[in-house]
């Protein structure tokens, strides 16, 4: 039975409140859509703005079929829910988009990296581990150092340690994670590929991105990304469009790659990590595209026809704002300066509390020269964490 809201327009579920499900809230408004959202608490980055919360567990059987039979469609912002509870769901005839099937892709990086093997995707090499000795025995073939990732539940650069030798590889090992060992590739820079998919199978790319990162956490986002040859374009958004239909994945997908050196002095690319939900990669979409990663996410789960992805400017960068040691206690008055100096920069808050290091929010600047948007990007960011104007 079709679930409807307002004007007899689908109402959309998204489990999960976070800041992925406030900006997908603001998609839907202009949609008209009636977004849902299943919340861990009422003071997540959703809950504070979006009117059809519940305030349930994500690993909760009852929480879980109670919120999807009030909606037409089920989505996350997150990829936590355990597979078996989406699977129950399906089998009573819930529509949950990505499926189970698909999704699994992106909690269990085994798992992913051997079905990308077996399609021919390139990956870094990789083996799974249990101990010190299966380490060893990798190394033997790849070298030290080499990359030990927990195979489910990392993010931001949690699970993921590189180790130069058996006695740090111990220490990891001692946690009991469930692990997964890769080659430390020979990294030039990362890439990420963002699509969508339909269920009648239109898929729909952004241009490619350079995506950098800081102790594990993406800081700034270039659209499109700098020197990236048109075929080395099309080949990670033709692999990135190849995997959603492989997978069957239904909504955004977004593909982290790895542009690697060659041993002919060229470069290749490598796939990272799959995220099957709006991704960090892509807030920019928002101001830079023509239709944003949420709107997109929402129209491809109701099965609408895709949008159009192209550039509103030349050059889009996205900086991450990160907390300062201040908290949030002159965040007010940085606001008015840096909106003062620089009219034409988008900030975008997520209602979180300040801590440092914590991601909070983001900031755009789009123009014609790249150097200066990236720049207007980089002053607003560490303006608003730390109070002080960059220099030179």
């Amino acid at each position: 039975m079709a679930i409807r809201g307002a004007m007899g327009l689908p109402v959309v579920g998204m489990v999960g409140g976070g800041q992925l499900s406030r900006m997908t809230h603001q998609a839907s408004i202009a949609l008209g859509l009636s977004l849902k959202v299943l919340a861990d608490a009422a003071h997540d980055s959703a809950a504070l703005v979006a009117n059809g919360v519940t305030v349930g567990e994500h690993t909760s059987l009852e929480d879980l079929r109670a919120f999807a039979r009030g909606c037409e469609v089920v989505t996350f912002d997150h990829e936590h829910v355990p597979g078996g509870l989406l699977e129950a769901l399906e089998a009573e005839g819930l529509r949950i988009y990505p499926g189970s099937a698909a999704l699994r892709h992106a909690q269990d990086k085994l798992v992913m990296r051997e079905r990308l093997a077996a399609l021919g995707i390139p990956v870094p090499p990789f083996t799974p581990v249990a101990t010190v000795r299966d380490i060893e025995g990798f190394a033997h073939h790849v070298g030290w150092p080499l990359v030990l990732k927990a195979a489910t539940g990392g993010y931001d650069g949690k699970g993921v340690w590189v180790v130069g030798d058996a006695a740090e590889a111990a220490e990891v090992v001692a946690s009991g994670v469930r692990l997964v060992a890769e080659q430390l590739v020979p990294l030039q820079r990362e890439l990420a590929a963002v699509v969508a998919r339909s269920p009648y199978g239109q898929g729909a790319a952004w241009p490619v991105v350079e995506t950098v990162q800081s102790d594990g956490i993406c800081v700034e986002v270039v659209a499109p990304a700098p020197n990236l040859s048109e075929e080395r374009a099309l080949e990670a958004q033709g692999m990135a469009l190849r995997l959603a239909e492989e997978l069957d994945v239904v909504g955004v997908l977004a593909v982290e790659l790895f542009e690697v050196a060659s041993d002919s002095g060229g470069s290749s690319l490598l796939v990272n990590e799959l995220a099957m939900r709006p991704h960090n990669s892509a807030h920019w979409t928002i101001e830079g595209a023509r239709t944003s990663q949420f709107e997109q996410h929402l129209r491809a789960v109701l099965d609408y026809p895709l949008g159009d992805t192209s550039l509103t400017a030349p050059w889009v960068v996205m900086a991450n704002l990160l907390g300062g040691d201040d908290g949030d206690a002159d965040l007010d008055r940085r606001l008015h300066m840096l909106f003062a100096k620089d009219p034409a920069l988008k900030v975008h808050l997520y209602g979180k509390q300040v801590k440092p290091g914590r991601k909070i929010g983001h900031l755009t600047a789009l123009g014609d020269d790249l150097e200066a948007v990236r720049r207007r990007a980089q002053v607003g960011a560490h303006y608003l964490r730390t109070g002080l104007w960059l220099q030179g």
